[in-house]
């Protein structure tokens, strides 16, 4: 693996909880880092912007170095006005992981690095990719066709191909993986770990609306759309959610990508709040449980796999 060995060290699933925009909080977080898995949060769930240092206070004072690392989501787009307070805490907290999305910015990586933190920067395709590692970061979260929330179109055996002719770095695999044996697939294709997001929607933990989790648990990838229309960037959301909110899921238009915004509070329906993102991989979550448990869930299956390709004929194994 080409993660560091600290990090792998403590993992027991290799994997990341992904950033929830609203549902990712510190509840989450500690119980799935504990479980042995690396959560995650976006600094903009923790609002006001003076509750993020509680947030890290807290973290810090709870999560030991038997539990995984956690892992700040910082949204690095112009519409972020929150970014240059958010980073400086960052830093002052020594947070492990940074998780930069929509842009790539070479001030917070050299931030970051200043005290040997990790970023991790999300790309939908190759060119992006390249752009992130020019500007500094560590490693790639692939975010391939699939994903919840705002997400690529190119395939994952694609992205991770393409990536990994010229970048042996950390890399990450987004892209309907909600299984362990989902994990072990992005593992076989060249990543180091999965990237998983919509699972964690229906756990006891998740900060989301109980119709929201009980959606989860009755849809699958027949029930997603890919659209832009709700901030900007496309991204999969769940079709009941858009027919809830009086909309046509199969005649939505397209939105210009410079309306951009994470401060939506002019916007109605509001995208997240009211328009649900959601990943194809849910038809494996049909109840809703502890993180911890789902994070157990996923390593029984993720070892179950690698012992089944272990006991691949030895033929295919070039034995």
């Amino acid at each position: 693996m080409s993660i560091p060995s600290q990090i792998e060290a403590r993992l027991s699933v290799p994997a990341i909880a992904s950033p929830l925009f609203i549902i990712s909080q510190p509840d989450l977080v500690i119980a799935t880092c504990r479980a042995g898995m690396i959560g995650a949060f976006p600094s903009l769930n923790a609002r006001p912007s003076g509750k993020l240092e509680e947030w890290l206070q807290r973290l810090s004072a709870e999560l030991t170095e038997k539990d995984a690392p956690y892992a700040v989501n910082l949204i690095v787009h112009r519409s972020n006005t929150r970014l240059d307070e958010d980073l400086a805490l960052c830093v002052k907290y020594k947070v492990p992981i940074i998780i930069t999305s929509l842009g790539a910015v070479e001030k917070v990586n050299e931030a970051i690095h200043s005290y040997g933190g990790l970023v991790l920067h999300d790309v939908i395709n190759n060119e992006f990719a390249h752009k992130a590692i020019s500007k500094g970061a560590d490693g790639l979260i692939a975010v391939a066709n699939g994903a919840g929330g705002h997400a690529g179109t190119t395939s994952p055996f694609a992205l991770v191909q393409e990536i990994r002719e010229w970048f042996d770095g950390p890399l990450a695999l987004s892209g309907a993986i909600a299984s362990g044996a989902n994990i072990a697939a992005a593992q076989a294709m060249g990543a180091d770990l999965g990237y998983i997001g919509s699972p964690f929607i229906a756990t006891e933990e998740a900060v989301a609306d109980p119709r929201y989790k009980k959606m989860i648990t009755e849809c699958s990838s027949k029930d997603i759309v890919y659209s832009s229309l709700f901030t900007g960037v496309s991204g999969n959301y769940l079709k009941p959610s858009i027919v809830a909110a009086g909309m046509d899921p199969d005649n939505l238009p397209s939105a210009d990508p410079s309306s951009m915004s994470f401060n939506p509070d002019g916007r109605s329906p509001k995208p997240w709040k009211d328009i649900w993102g959601c990943g194809q991989g849910i038809s494996t979550i049909r109840e809703i449980v502890p993180a911890a448990e789902l994070v157990r869930r996923f390593g029984r299956e993720y070892r179950k796999a690698i012992a089944r390709l272990s006991d691949l004929p030895a033929r295919y194994r070039g034995a």
